[in-house]
């Protein structure tokens, strides 16, 4: 047949949702895939990851009929079987979990492989019609939600991204967008052509990004609130502050003007590594126009006081008064602007009240009950739905997740495309479609264009989607009777555009996507911010049980994990350019073209450690350690080091990956992953390391449910 092309839409945890052209070249088969130019934001440019998805579609270790166990947990040693034994086994297994401790003691458990809401979110539905217990999504966005909502309150949108091409200043702050949205440079590219707009990177370390700026800020990993308290008191100082702008729209300017005279630059200088005169200048040229584009990114808000971080990075454009100029003003997420009716996918009213939420990041807690509180005074868990995730590889303290999933006592169903290191701990594995075998509709968080994805191809082999293996379960598990188990994925997607006021999905896929973009009032705030009173908040609105940590007015928050002498090095670890997420690490060219794990670390700080560049090392603390190659890279602060992943543990040369240090704590105020907030020491490989105590596991307070967020 002669080659089609299909219009799709990306579906991995990009804020970009690219809009793709996918090459058919035959019913079951797929060849390159590029931007589409008919999505306006996209306008033609992928990843080259994406690009090349063919790998991962047609990869040879696709998982192409459902497996049982046939060896030690762990092993990879399984046997076909059929679909029909593997859910009766699996619906047997939960029935007789549910049997025993009650359905809580049912956890299924996902995150964002497809960012598709019919794939990713029916397990939600799964979960409210059988009573299991729930989820708190923890691993990405909850510590920048957290931020965000305390001063803009319960919107969660912005500027529209295509201004850009109408800045004089973009700042990308905690944003390595060359690796992980890079549709972003392209607007950026318009702005400098047209205006001659200046680029400024906030981010620890001379990443590719950076390396495109005319200002690169490289402030050590944890102290973003403390530049931008510094930043804020110029401002206010050298009558860059627009006072009547705040005076009509924020609550308490005099107070935080007041609090923030002993924040100067050379304070924060001390407390970030940069120098007074870099903030000075930073200050000058964002507050020099009102056309100042602050797109805020994720990578610093996932630290231990990432909330607070946020809280006062949002504060800029409001001291400013940017949000009242075209081209000016912030964006975090556009989530909050699509105005969907997803209650047929999800079933939320079906929670009875009396489910507990369990917080994934906790995973090892949960599992292996090493923190008294992490099971939330409920049964333990003893089976588990696993989709969407690799949480061997991606969940914190990896160690402590590797010792829960091998319980005896624990089955686990994962749903997957390729045999990953969590699957190899299954009991059961069903094989599942990619987004180029099924239909879906997503939203892109970075943008503001509703994107439709239907089945380009024939699934590979006997692989099934998420919705129909959900749907397939729950008729096992005699669920309450409900709309969108008799549906199909295709109808379910067609009801739930139809519900939400749009078009058809082949409608809105024909006529490039469906633009949600609303008024300059609604994306500029100028009908209020999303409080009661429409005025932002200065003072947070914090809410969660950890909410009397956070600091009332903007501030640097002291509780991150710091260097100490045992542990003088602070660890970042950020997304690598061929990987952004665990999914790519299983294509040949992904791996091939990213090399092997690596540590970048400060040519003074290898010097004083006796490492050389290309030299095995091992980096650790109370948790554990791995061993990596050393790159001595001047782009970094000392005492910064710096692991580009997420590799597979098989990658590491003892089998055990980079999560294996990062703590699973729950940042406040309501919980948060906190990657990039870790404290480590590093030695040449071989040299003996310092005995240490194992972590002690603290009881943390309690999740409360994801607050939720208004629509336009």
């Amino acid at each position: 047949m002669a080659v089609e092309i299909v219009r799709s839409t990306c579906p991995h945890d990009c804020a970009s949702a690219c809009a793709v052209d996918v090459e058919r070249l035959a019913p079951d088969r797929v060849g390159r895939l590029r931007g589409g130019r008919w999505n306006p934001y996209t306008d033609g440019m992928i990843c080259a990851k994406v690009a090349r998805y063919a790998e991962r579609t047609h990869n040879p270790d696709r998982l192409t009929t459902p497996m049982v166990r046939d060896g030690p947990k762990g092993s990879g040693r399984f046997k076909p079987i059929g679909w029909d034994e593997a859910l009766d086994r699996v619906a047997d297994a939960f029935d007789a979990a549910r049997r025993r401790h009650g359905p809580q003691a049912l956890w299924p458990y996902h995150y964002a492989g497809t960012m598709g809401l019919v794939q990713r979110d029916g397990i939600q539905r799964f979960r409210a019609l059988l009573g299991t217990s729930l989820q708190h999504d923890t691993f990405c966005t909850s510590l920048g939600d957290a931020g965000w909502a305390a001063g803009m309150g319960a919107r969660k949108w912005g500027v529209d991204p295509r201004e850009m091409a109408d800045s004089d200043v973009i700042v990308l702050w905690g944003l390595n967008a060359v690796h992980t949205q890079v549709q972003i440079m392209g607007w950026v590219a318009r702005a400098r052509k047209a205006r001659g707009a200046r680029l400024v990177v906030v981010d620890p370390y001379r990443n590719p990004t950076a390396e495109k700026a005319d200002m690169h800020l490289m402030p050590r990993p944890g102290t973003d609130a403390a530049l931008a308290c510094a930043v804020m008191h110029v401002l206010f100082r050298d009558g860059l502050a627009d006072r009547t702008y705040l005076a009509a729209h924020t609550d308490d300017p005099e107070g935080l003007e007041a609090h923030l005279r002993d924040r100067t630059p050379a304070w924060a200088a001390r407390i970030t590594g940069l120098s007074a005169d870099e903030i000075e200048a930073f200050a000058h040229l964002y507050g020099g126009t009102g056309r100042a584009y602050l797109r805020i990114g994720y990578g610093f808000t996932r630290s231990r006081n990432g909330a607070a971080a946020m809280h006062a990075v949002t504060c800029l454009p409001v001291v400013t008064g940017a949000w009242a100029h075209r081209g000016g003003g912030a964006l975090w997420s556009m989530s909050g602007l699509y105005q969907l009716d997803t209650s047929l996918i999800t079933a939320d009213e079906h929670r009875d009240g009396t489910q507990r939420w369990l917080d994934q990041s906790r995973l090892g807690a949960i599992l292996t009950g090493a923190a008294s509180d992490a099971l939330a005074a409920g049964p333990p868990v003893t089976a588990m739905l696993i989709q969407n995730t690799n949480p061997m590889v991606t969940a914190p303290d990896s160690t402590q997740v590797a010792r829960g999933f091998a319980r005896e006592d624990l089955f686990v169903c994962v749903h997957e495309q390729i045999l990953t290191e969590t699957a190899r701990m299954a009991d059961v594995v069903l094989p599942a479609t990619t987004f180029l075998e099924h239909d879906d509709l997503y939203k892109g968080g970075g943008h503001t264009v509703l994107g439709i994805g239907l089945r380009v191809i024939t699934p590979l082999g006997e692989a099934r989607c998420n919705h129909d293996v959900l749907n397939a379960l729950m008729a096992r598990l005699d669920a309450p009777a409900h709309v969108a188990n008799e549906m199909s994925a295709r109808e379910l997607l067609e009801e739930t555009l139809r519900l939400s006021g749009l078009p058809e999905a082949e409608e809105i896929r024909d006529a490039g996507g469906h633009d949600c973009a609303t008024s300059f009032d609604v994306h500029h705030f100028r009908k209020g911010f999303g409080h009661c009173d429409g005025r932002f908040r200065f003072h947070g609105a914090w809410r969660g049980a950890q909410a009397a940590v956070m600091p009332d007015l903007p501030d640097h928050l002291e509780i991150i994990e710091a260097a100490d002498a045992d542990h003088p090095f602070r660890l970042v670890t950020a997304p690598a350019r061929q990987f952004l997420n665990s999914s790519f690490n299983e294509t040949p060219t992904s791996r091939a073209q990213q090399g092997r794990p690596t540590v970048f670390v400060h040519p003074d700080d290898a010097q004083s450690l006796g490492v050389t560049d290309g030299a095995p090392v091992r980096l650790g603390n109370r948790r554990g350690s791995v061993t990596l190659h050393a790159q001595v890279f001047p782009g970094l602060p000392t005492g910064t080091v710096v692991v580009e992943s997420l590799w597979p543990a098989a990658a590491f040369p003892e089998g055990l990956g980079i999560n294996a240090l990062v703590g699973a704590d729950p940042g406040p105020p309501n919980g948060g992953a906190v990657f990039h907030d870790t404290a480590v020491w590093l030695r040449p490989a071989g040299v003996e390391a310092k005995a240490e105590a194992p972590e002690s596991w603290a009881a943390a307070p309690p999740v409360s449910p994801p607050p939720a967020l208004e629509t336009a």
